[in-house]
């Protein structure tokens, strides 16, 4: 094991930052190419994973970190590495409950059976309960799976109960079985086609060598799991690390402690942050980042408020399951980095049927050149609008930023 000697340091806030850029991909060169899928690996293997998300009002969740580091893209390149077609694929990620419901490498996978063991109690609600107050159905629904697999929920017959007031989804419980067995890591989704999961016994999604690689201990696979951590963020809180996999605090100021001893984390001070910080030492420390990219709401930069808080000074919330007339900001809000700042956040729909991406709001943060802001984002809604097929713009009037963004859009 290689152990860093780097003497303990003070950082600026400005720093800390910079690194934090660096780790996640920004600030680097466009490709030369960016439509291979050796430069989607590169970008995707940087974060570590992609967080999904069901949304659809712009376009799905998990399509976007990867633009806003590359820029446009094939987005059939990222479906066949990720099995999200119903086409030929070369599977290069598999899902799993990482950060949340997550693609992952493939090698990553085995580190999270730990979690897998724990299903029937640290599952979440009925995911839980279904092994314990309905084991027979849960055996039905393996042998189905075993059977006729890939397999929907849908193809299993069982109708859907009526939703409960307040209730998000109404899964019927075949799908509720499918969902522990896929938490308990014996199925795995075979494939997504228009994004509904299409299940499989766990050995017939993932590679042999993968399937057959001996179990690690859990304390080994959450180090890894931490290291991963650290490399995709460059410098972060205990609490940062931790939560980029959802590891519960004791294990991970366990395992950060352990990666302190070992020399594989530095710790340093941090101007202005009110907690200790952790260095990855082979982190790159870049004078200047020269960044433009709108950021999903499940982006690994900012999907932790309390970092991006840290980061930025930037207050983050996303509103979708806020009551309209109760959201401040919209309902499915991008912030918008520029170099090395979150300036303004928009709130953006692709109207598919009328081909025009809506600007449902524009707000500028605090003290930036609003007129500028607004060159740079209309510039990078251009970028945007033609990625996704649409033909035109349309900046309604809400928010601090929507007239000067609709006067350059429309000029």
């Amino acid at each position: 094991m290689v152990k860093w000697r780097v003497p303990r340091s003070d950082l600026s806030a400005a720093a800390a930052r910079r690194i934090a850029l660096a780790a996640q991909g920004f600030g680097l060169p466009p490709p030369p190419d960016p439509n291979t899928a050796r430069q989607l690996r590169k970008v995707v293997n940087t974060m570590g994973l992609l967080q999904l998300d069901s949304v659809n009002v712009l376009i799905r969740s998990h399509y976007l970190p990867v633009y806003a580091r590359l820029g446009p893209y094939p987005r059939d390149v990222l479906d066949r590495m990720t099995a999200h077609t119903a086409g030929s694929f070369k599977r290069e990620y598999v899902e799993y409950w990482a950060h949340e419901a997550s693609l992952i490498p493939l090698d990553t996978h085995p580190l999270l059976r730990w979690r897998m063991a724990r299903a029937v109690d640290e599952a979440w609600g009925s995911i839980q309960r279904i092994a314990r107050e309905k084991p027979l159905l849960l055996d039905e629904v393996r042998r189905r799976v075993a059977q006729d697999g890939p397999i929907r929920s849908a193809d299993l017959g069982i109708e859907r109960a009526p939703r409960a007031p307040g209730q998000m989804w109404n899964w019927h419980d075949g799908k509720v079985a499918l969902e522990h067995l896929f938490w308990a890591g014996e199925v795995g989704a075979a494939r997504r086609v228009n994004f509904e999961r299409h299940y499989d016994l766990i050995e017939r999604v993932l590679p042999a060598a993968v399937h057959q690689r001996p179990t690690p201990a859990r304390e080994d696979a959450q180090r890894e799991l931490v290291r991963i951590a650290a490399r995709a963020y460059g410098i972060a809180t205990e609490d940062d690390l931790g939560d980029y996999f959802r590891l519960s605090r004791t294990d991970s100021k366990r395992r950060v402690a352990e990666l302190v001893e070992a020399g594989e984390l530095h710790p340093v001070t941090v101007a202005g942050w009110s907690a200790p910080a952790y260095l990855h030492p082979p982190a790159r420390r870049p004078r200047r980042v020269h960044a433009r990219a709108l950021l999903s709401p499940f982006d690994p930069l900012i999907w932790y408020r309390d970092r991006a808080m840290r980061l930025f000074g930037f207050h983050y919330r996303i509103e979708i399951y806020t009551p309209a007339a109760q959201r401040r900001h919209g309902y499915y809000v991008l912030p918008f980095l520029l170099g090395e700042t979150l300036v303004a956040r928009v709130d953006l729909k692709a109207d598919r049927q009328a081909g025009v991406l809506r600007v449902q709001s524009a707000w500028a943060e605090p003290d930036v050149d609003i007129r500028y802001v607004a060159e740079q984002l209309a510039e990078q809604l251009r970028e945007l609008a033609g990625w996704l097929g649409l033909d035109g713009i349309d900046v309604t009037g809400r928010g601090d930023l929507s007239p000067a963004l609709a006067a350059v859009v429309s000029g």
